[in-house]
């Protein structure tokens, strides 16, 4: 599903137009479709890479623009998202329809795949396992490698499912972690303990599959608080973090704004500063510079200013998207909103950034991050 297409049309007439289709069915059997008309080349050919686009819905050339600024038949496609599938049985198809001139010239299917081959997943529950998600491990005799202990923000339960599942896809075992709001765990985000999360990963390093030495936390947005708490507090388990979208303080309960979001031997995290002195390993802050839900951009340069200033011996970067939102992450090419149809907050709906703003900031973002892990280790 993280992997680019590079459609491309032949045997037309030198400057013919035609005008390609996209159309895919999500989870929720929504039909959506996305389309652009371009004129072929003095070869009577059209490169979707490098063709621009005269008209549809996205403006500049990109061989998966088909892909992401798909629309729903009715609605307002930017407060509506693609749900892909939940299961490795589950896939979604997109197809690619060629037409000039009133006539079909061609068709091709492309199946987008939730989970590369012999890639396995294993339910977590609090019962069985102390710990709520899924374990996702890359297929049998793959060396270790580096491995990822994924979490969500503030919509809570199992919402990393999605990215997890790609980075086994891409060889790096991965857990995605609920922390409320799923049975055993707390209804909200209030008092989570952060040695719940350290029992995660001690889960995932206790695998054959994980270089131990190399396990790093990455979440989004309110999530990206504990990701960093982690990455500081447990150095010798958590060897550096990703964070979307992220903040560089500890901020109070959600929805309960009075109440304490997170705690360590009982008691509350202050809502101040995240210390960064002893982090372990890199850390990448990613972020849309035109985030309209908190200042994620600040914080994210604050978050490298602040390991800069301890010296840290480690990578670590701030990558500041323009046009991209609070959308900014995480793996590129499904077509997504980039307002709420209920505000998050108070008075926040509007995450801010363009459709092709978050899509291109999800595509470098992503490969931004598979580099970092390719290069753990090496």
């Amino acid at each position: 599903m993280d992997e680019p297409v590079h459609p491309l049309i032949s045997g037309l007439s030198p400057g013919q137009e035609v005008t390609i289709t996209s159309r895919a069915v999500d989870r929720q059997h929504v039909a959506w479709r996305g389309r652009a008309t371009f004129r072929a080349n003095a070869h009577g050919r059209v490169v979707l890479d490098t063709a621009h686009p005269a008209s549809g819905t996205y403006q500049s050339p990109d061989g998966m623009g088909l892909f992401w600024s798909m629309a729903p038949a009715s609605g307002d496609p930017d407060v509506a998202s693609f749900v892909p599938p939940t299961s490795r049985e589950h896939t979604y198809r997109v197809t690619l329809t060629a037409t000039a001139d009133g006539h079909q010239l061609a068709s091709r299917t492309v199946t987008r795949e939730w989970f590369g081959s012999g890639v396995t997943s294993k339910k977590l529950t609090v019962a069985a396992d102390k710990v709520a998600g899924t374990l996702y491990l890359p297929a049998p005799g793959t060396p270790r490698h580096p491995a990822v202990l994924v979490f969500g923000g503030s919509e809570g339960g199992n919402s990393t499912t999605a990215t997890a599942a790609l980075l086994a896809s891409h060889g790096y075992p991965a857990l995605s972690l609920a922390y409320f709001n799923l049975p055993g765990l707390p209804h909200s985000l209030e008092k989570i303990p952060l040695e719940y999360f350290a029992s995660a990963a001690r889960l995932l390093a206790a695998r054959p599959e994980v270089d131990s030495r190399h396990i790093l936390a990455m979440s989004y947005s309110r999530g990206s608080e504990a990701a960093l708490l982690l990455a500081n507090d447990y150095p010798a388990l958590i060897h550096g973090a990703v964070v979307y979208a992220p903040s560089a303080r500890v901020n109070s309960g959600f929805p309960d704004y009075g109440a304490f979001a997170w705690t360590k031997g009982g008691k509350p995290v202050a809502e101040k500063p995240i210390p960064l002195t002893h982090v372990s390993g890199p850390v990448l802050a990613i972020a849309g510079a035109n985030d309209l839900l908190w200042k994620s951009p600040q914080w994210a340069r604050q978050i490298v200013q602040e390991l800069d200033a301890v010296s840290d011996q480690y990578p670590h970067k701030a990558l500041i998207y323009p046009d991209a939102g609070h959308g900014v992450g995480t793996f590129p090419y499904l077509p997504s909103g980039t307002r709420l149809k209920q505000p998050v907050t108070r008075r926040v709906s509007d995450l801010g950034g363009t459709r092709a703003g978050n899509a291109a900031a999800r595509e470098t973002g992503w490969s931004r991050v598979l580099a970092l892990l390719g290069a753990l280790g090496s």
